[in-house]
């Protein structure tokens, strides 16, 4: 195994971290993504945003119990950054797909060609 301390997989935050780093990182960018899928509840499609919010919290809760149930080392810092990972993930689809189409339904309700700008 190549010891090149530049490798992505030899990062200490991936190899000797206590998951500190992790779990802190974590709770910022789930507080962060809670907050924004919370506001987006009322938009369209229905439940996405309340659904991915509670699998969020979720996926939060399971770096805490990775980090408190499997022991130090790689494996424990690889799947508390898979988990991140699929927080972010989660986070940007949903928000996307939740904006689009929030997006199109207004199009839909009142065309950018029917707007009356005379005064």
């Amino acid at each position: 195994m190549d010891n090149d301390p530049t490798r992505i997989v030899n990062q200490p935050s991936l190899t000797v971290s206590t998951g500190r780093s992790w779990l802190i990182v974590g709770g910022i960018f789930t507080a962060i993504a809670e907050g924004v899928l919370i506001a987006m509840t009322a938009l369209p499609p229905l439940g996405l945003a309340l659904a991915a919010a509670i699998a969020i919290g979720l996926l939060y809760f399971g770096i805490l119990v990775v980090r408190l149930t499997v022991r130090p080392g790689r494996r424990r810092l690889g799947m508390m950054a898979i988990g991140m990972l699929a927080i972010a993930l989660i986070s940007l689809v949903t928000a996307t797909i939740v904006a689009t189409t929030a997006v199109d339904d207004a199009q839909r309700v009142n065309p950018p060609h029917a707007m009356n700008f005379t005064a």
